[in-house]
C-alpha cells in the first residue's frame, strides 16, 4: 500500500462512515415513545455500516501513520488497537439491541429496555473514544501527515468525551443530557465524532492528491 493509496482510503472511509452515522443519529429522535421495530432496525443497520467503514479507516490510518513517520509507528498501532475496541464495543451494543427488537412481540425502546448497553454506549465508549483519538491526534502532530487543525480538534474532541465517563452514575433516562445512556452521552458524542471523521476524511482524501509534506 502506497502513502498516496493509504491517504485516499483513509479519506473515502472516513467520509463513508461520517455519511453513515450523520443519517444513523436523527433515527433515535423520530418517536417520542417506543419507537416501531422497522425504525430501530433501520438506524442499528446503518450504524453498523458505518463500523465497518470505520474499522477500514482506523486500519488504513495506521498504514498512513507508519509510511509518514516510521518512528512513531507505535502510535500508529495504539490507533487501530483502541478504534478496533470502540467498533467491536458498538456492534455488540447494536447487537443485543437488535436482539431484544427482535425477540419483543412488541414495540421497545431498546435505550431503555437493554440496560446491558447503557455503558457500553456510554462511559466504556467515551473511554475507548478518547484514547483513539487522543492516540490520533498525537500521531498526526509528530508525523505533520495532515495539517495541525486535525491533531488540535482530536484532542479536544478526545476531552469532550473523557468528561462524559463518569455519566453512568446518573441514571438511565435517555432525555437526560448526562445520564448513563443520555442523549448528550450517547447521541451529541456520535454527531460530533460523525462530523470529526467527515472532515478528518475530506482532509485525508485531498492530501492524497498531492505530495506528502516532508517530515524534515
Amino acid at each position: 500500500m502506497t502513502e498516496t493509496f493509504a491517504r485516499r482510503l483513509t479519506g473515502v472511509s472516513c467520509i463513508a462512515a461520517a455519511a453513515a452515522f450523520i443519517v444513523e443519529v436523527p433515527l433515535y429522535f423520530v418517536y417520542s415513545g417506543p419507537p416501531p421495530d422497522a425504525n430501530v432496525l433501520s438506524r442499528l443497520l446503518i450504524g453498523i455500516v458505518a463500523l465497518a467503514f470505520l474499522l477500514v479507516s482506523v486500519t488504513a490510518l495506521r498504514e498512513l501513520i507508519r509510511r509518514a513517520g516510521p518512528a512513531y509507528e507505535w502510535a500508529g498501532s495504539l490507533v487501530l488497537a483502541t478504534g478496533l475496541v470502540y467498533v467491536t464495543i458498538t456492534l455488540v451494543s447494536s447487537g443485543l439491541e437488535a436482539g431484544a427488537v427482535i425477540a419483543a412481540d412488541h414495540p421497545i425502546d431498546p435505550t431503555v429496555a437493554v440496560s446491558g448497553t447503557y455503558i457500553l454506549y456510554g462511559s466504556i465508549s467515551r473511554l475507548m473514544l478518547a484514547l483513539f483519538l487522543t492516540a490520533v491526534g498525537f500521531a498526526v502532530s509528530r508525523t505533520r501527515l495532515l495539517p495541525p487543525w486535525t491533531g488540535r480538534s482530536a484532542y479536544a474532541l478526545a476531552g469532550v468525551n473523557l468528561l462524559f465517563v463518569p455519566s453512568l452514575f446518573f441514571g438511565n433516562t435517555p432525555a437526560h443530557f448526562y445520564a448513563a445512556n443520555g442523549w448528550g452521552t450517547t447521541a451529541l458524542m456520535g454527531a460530533f465524532l460523525s462530523y470529526w471523521l467527515l472532515a478528518l476524511g475530506i482532509c485525508a482524501y485531498r492530501s492524497g492528491t498531492r505530495p506528502a509534506p516532508s517530515n524534515a
